[in-house]
């Protein structure tokens, strides 16, 4: 339960730790607030985030700064269409001792062994080296020559992805992008982040951001939002929204019928729900309530409805199918109170 009295004080105080990370970066980071909060959304969910756009947003630094506030070993994999597999989960070398000659293997860990892990362009290695990182991010885990060694905890990978380079890439199957909780568009700044952006990138200052969140505390974060309740309404509600994204479901929006060529799995749903507790809790309330599973829908969504040639050839997008089922498909009519 979350409302014990021994347990109130360090809940706040983790809550509060939370805000000043998302302050803390941003110092650094113009503008962005929603993408911010987004990243912030999946680490306190527990789940890993893909962010999409151009160059030149900002996403590697968004995430590098994201470490940098936090006392977490980082690392950064530049994916190139070269990288195999041992290039992130490491390989194992052969020592031999000068004295006695004796030979031995030893494991030289990849930098998939970190708290937080940046994927930078992920779409351009091959298939082969994607699923080997993916393979970590679900199970948290790494075999090498039949042993198995535990990645440390917490464990977050973010990824990017240019939408606009796509010659010589190898895009990511559904099945792949599933695994990410949260799907994350980068749009350009407004006019005045933009001034914002050449003013500080521009001077001679270097913003040094302080530590704020350690990997406990991240830990602790997760726990309180599994712990989080969710009433059977919302649970429901959750449901019937993913339901809503398939082509062969009775009674679905006339736009998903026409438009939608493959709709959400019930992964989309644990995602809903997660993504909600998370939001829920760092605006410092205890129950998910309906605006909490609309909050994270698009990031959730996104990747994971598959819009059809005709939504193609029409210019229908995947943003505007989720926009209408948030206004088709309502909560309960019991209510979820927050």
């Amino acid at each position: 339960m979350l409302s014990q009295a021994p347990q109130t004080n360090q809940r706040d105080q983790l809550l509060e730790a939370a805000v000043q990370l998302r302050q803390e970066v941003s110092r650094r980071i113009v503008g962005q607030e929603r993408v911010l909060e987004e990243i912030l959304l999946a680490l306190v969910a527990g789940g890993h985030a893909l962010l999409v756009g151009v160059p030149g947003l900002a996403k590697t630094l968004m995430i590098k700064s994201v470490a940098e506030a936090m006392r977490l070993d980082f690392r950064r994999i530049q994916f190139t269409p070269d990288l195999v597999p041992s290039d992130i989960t490491g390989t194992e070398v052969m020592e031999e001792e000068a004295g006695t000659g004796h030979r031995s293997f030893r494991f030289l860990k990849g930098p998939v062994f970190a708290n937080i892990v940046l994927a930078d362009e992920i779409n351009r290695a091959p298939p082969r080296t994607q699923a080997a990182l993916l393979e970590a991010m679900q199970e948290h885990r790494v075999t090498v020559a039949g042993e198995t060694m535990p990645l440390p905890k917490p464990f977050f990978v973010l990824a990017t992805q240019n939408p606009i380079e796509q010659e010589g890439t190898y895009p990511l199957p559904e099945a792949q992008l599933d695994r990410f909780l949260f799907d994350i568009r980068l749009g350009y700044p407004s006019r005045s982040e933009e001034v914002g952006i050449l003013r500080s990138t521009t001077a001679v200052d270097n913003i040094e951001l302080r530590p704020v969140l350690d990997g406990k505390q991240a830990l602790a974060l997760q726990r309180l939002v599994r712990e989080l309740p969710a009433a059977d309404a919302a649970l429901e509600y959750a449901a019937d929204l993913v339901r809503a994204t398939r082509p062969d479901e009775k009674d679905i929006p006339p736009l998903v019928k026409q438009y939608v060529r493959w709709g959400a799995g019930p992964r989309a749903g644990q995602a809903l729900i997660m993504g909600a507790k998370a939001y829920a809790l760092l605006n410092g309330r205890f129950a998910v309530a309906p605006e909490d599973i609309q909050r994270v829908a698009h990031p959730v969504l996104r990747h994971r409805v598959l819009p059809n040639f005709a939504a193609e050839a029409e210019g229908v997008s995947v943003e505007r199918i989720i926009d209408e089922l948030l206004q088709v498909v309502k909560p309960p009519k019991t209510g979820i109170r927050a």
